[in-house]
């Protein structure tokens, strides 16, 4: 890759907006070396799922691509009607086919001006419901809260856990996979860690409805950015972009949004400066 090349990221696109569809359109990268990280919740939608990453396959050197949940929603309107781990494996062949890199392929290698390398790590890690709302010890207890508030997640609907009997265990069995890859890794490389949701509890703290940091990740994550030696961890799905640091390792919200949300922050934002590091 040229010198001046960047890794960039963005997430929570949302093409089934037409605004946001028409942002994904005009997107193109600084270079043509650029490589762009994709945090999930493109679409809901199988088609619009496909073109969105064909499109910016098309522009930039590499992308990566993780699942949020909105991918993972089988809904009415959708043509593909697969639920489940079948969804997600439909995806990642969809991927594959587009030759953008899905957390089921090895870990790519960023190497930098500097020449240090550093592992680039996308993840398919869920959430199991232990971001527990305050007052709430149990998973049953956080549905109390969250429904007492009038809160509850869409996924409770149409995120589908098949063949898992439920959400949580889907979440346990990919820690287990993701854990593994991620001990087995290049002994003494560095990682950009890359999960739609975040892996630490830490970032959902700002929410305005505190009930929903339950479907937003998993303490089974917590200490990876430190025992994994992130230099950047890379998350959406909350939609409150922003920089943050945790143990000395920067951590990266890196939404869209909805129109609503990035259309009263001002111009629409460029994806985010992953590597080398700094934003711009």
């Amino acid at each position: 890759m040229a010198g001046d090349a960047g890794l960039y990221a963005i997430s929570d696109l949302h093409v089934g907006y037409a605004e946001n569809r028409e942002y994904v359109d005009k997107l193109e990268p600084d270079t043509p070396e650029d490589w762009l990280i994709v945090a999930g919740d493109v679409a809901e939608r199988f088609l619009d799922v496909a073109w969105t990453l064909h499109t910016l396959r098309g522009r930039y050197a590499k992308v990566f691509w993780v699942p949020g949940n909105h991918e993972l929603w089988t809904v009415r309107n959708d043509q593909v009607q697969s639920r489940g781990t079948e969804r997600y494996e439909q995806l990642v062949e969809l991927c594959r086919k587009l030759d953008v890199v899905t957390p089921e392929d090895p870990y790519e290698v960023w190497h930098g001006p500097d020449g240090e390398r550093t592992l680039i790590a996308p993840l398919f890690v869920l959430y199991d419901y232990s971001f527990l709302p305050p007052g709430a010890t149990t998973k049953e207890e956080g549905l109390a809260v969250a429904a007492e508030a009038g809160i509850m997640a869409s996924d409770e609907v149409m995120l589908h856990p098949d063949p898992y009997p439920s959400r949580e265990e889907w979440c346990a069995a990919r820690v287990a996979l993701t854990e593994r890859r991620l001990a087995e890794r290049a002994e003494g490389l560095p990682t950009v860690l890359i999960n739609h949701f975040p892996l630490t509890k830490a970032p959902t703290l700002p929410l305005r409805y505190p009930e929903f940091a339950q479907w937003c990740g998993t303490t089974r994550t917590a200490e990876w950015h430190t025992r994994f030696d992130a230099r950047t961890v890379v998350y959406g799905h909350l939609h409150i972009p922003r920089t943050t640091e945790e143990d000395g390792v920067r951590f990266e919200e890196v939404s869209l949004g909805y129109p609503r949300e990035w259309g009263r922050r001002g111009p629409a934002p460029r994806p985010r400066l992953i590597l080398p590091g700094g934003r711009r």
